[in-house]
């Protein structure tokens, strides 16, 4: 795989080497069961909420308020059934919007059927959901408010600190508040206490850590149900044996955010925003160059995250233009990797205002800490050599245009 340009890092990163490491450490001589007496289970007891530590610390959390899962897709689907199920029906409302990954938007339809009833808040062109919406249609028997973070294929950055604010004023009775921080998580600032935050859901595998491991943040006092019941793992919140291997790693790629060091990176969060912004312009303009008719969705700038962009072409099939990148060694997505084997228009590119046609035409580039300005020319000559031979077969866009 040597030579080949990654750019599909919002649907999973390239671990760090450290974090390959602590896994295959943990694996070879690390076995012991956390939750075993002896001296082995208490040694990787030990590791393990050294890890819940670094998790919380990157959130402004205490480390008692985060509970291990197996990624993002399970802490959502947990924040949502879990909430509706401690209500029992009491207050059946659940608010949320039309750009939420599909473990929202899936589990809610679940919801529905099992008798909820549901709000699905609408979002500008740009993908911004409005605060003061989403207050009114906050009903008494509102149980919980989900809005995500960072959009997952367009990198608006919502606004959830405002809507935190908003929902902390309506007293005692208040919904939860929940924010599917996995797009966001490391690499863009998050404090619950300061978001007002009930519950929030976070991945490893995007921040160069493994697969199959995530958390939910569950601010002290919130009572959920769990979706896993036995042996009273996690706090009597998330039963089974944890996966110690993947909680490591991801504790030690949160470690490595934290003191913005590694063996291969060395480099500040902020210092790495800002080589994104200068990367998201210099392929911005680039695919713009190349392509005049290229239809960016998402904000230009400001409140986006700098590491994905999102390119509608029209007249093009966004996966024919994939597999031609592809045979340059390029690698990119359609949108969403949950939902990439489903041949439909984006939900979420449907949700800006935007046709079915253009939405089918549509490419993500996300970028990493180890995305080089090389890599980022590489990928716009590679675009520019498929689009030339791609063009024949190009169809009328004016159909979309309607």
């Amino acid at each position: 795989m040597s030579g080949i340009v990654y750019l599909d890092n919002s649907s999973t990163t390239k671990p760090f080497p450290e974090v390959v490491t602590v896994v295959a450490e943990a694996l070879e001589s690390g076995y012991g069961n956390p939750s075993s007496l002896h001296r082995l289970g208490e040694d990787v007891s030990k590791k393990l909420e050294s890890a819940r530590k670094n998790v919380a610390s990157l959130l402004g959390a205490a480390p008692d308020e985060v509970f291990f899962t197996s990624g993002g897709t399970e802490a959502n689907n947990w924040a949502l059934f879990g909430t509706y199920r401690f209500f029992g029906g009491k207050r059946p409302h659940i608010v949320t919007t039309a750009v939420e990954h599909p473990s929202v938007m899936e589990t809610v339809s679940v919801l529905k059927r099992e008798g909820a009833l549901v709000t699905v808040v609408g979002v500008d062109r740009s993908g911004f959901v409005s605060p003061e919406e989403i207050k009114a249609h906050i009903r008494d028997d509102t149980a919980l408010v989900s809005v995500m973070y960072v959009q997952n294929e367009i990198g608006t950055i919502e606004p959830v600190k405002e809507i935190g604010a908003i929902i902390a004023e309506l007293g005692p009775r208040r919904p939860r508040f929940h924010v599917d921080a996995v797009q966001g998580f490391a690499r863009l600032p998050i404090d619950v206490k300061e978001w007002n935050v009930d519950l929030l859901s976070v991945s490893a595998h995007k921040i160069h850590g493994p697969k199959g491991v995530g958390a939910l943040y569950i601010r002290k006092g919130v009572e959920i149900r769990p979706l896993v019941y036995g042996g009273g793992q996690e706090g009597g919140m998330r039963s089974g044996t944890e996966n110690v291997p993947g909680i490591l790693g991801f504790g030690k790629a949160c470690e490595i955010w934290l003191s913005d060091r590694t063996a291969t990176v060395a480099e500040s969060v902020d210092s790495l925003m800002e080589r994104f912004r200068k990367l998201r312009r210099k392929l911005v303009d680039g695919v713009r160059e190349i392509f005049p008719d290229a239809v960016l969705h998402g904000p230009e700038d400001g409140n986006v995250a700098p590491y994905i962009v999102h390119f509608a072409f029209p007249g093009f099939r966004g996966e024919t233009i994939l597999h031609a990148l592809e045979a340059r060694g390029v690698f990119v997505s359609t949108g969403s990797a949950c939902s990439s084997h489903h041949p439909k228009p984006s939900p979420v590119i449907l949700a800006l205002g935007r046709s079915e046609d253009e939405a089918l035409s549509s490419i993500r580039f996300s970028m990493s800490r180890f995305t080089t300005e090389r890599e980022i020319d590489r990928a716009i000559e590679a675009l520019a050599d498929a689009l030339r031979e791609l063009l024949p077969w190009r169809q009328s866009s004016e159909r979309g245009r309607r």
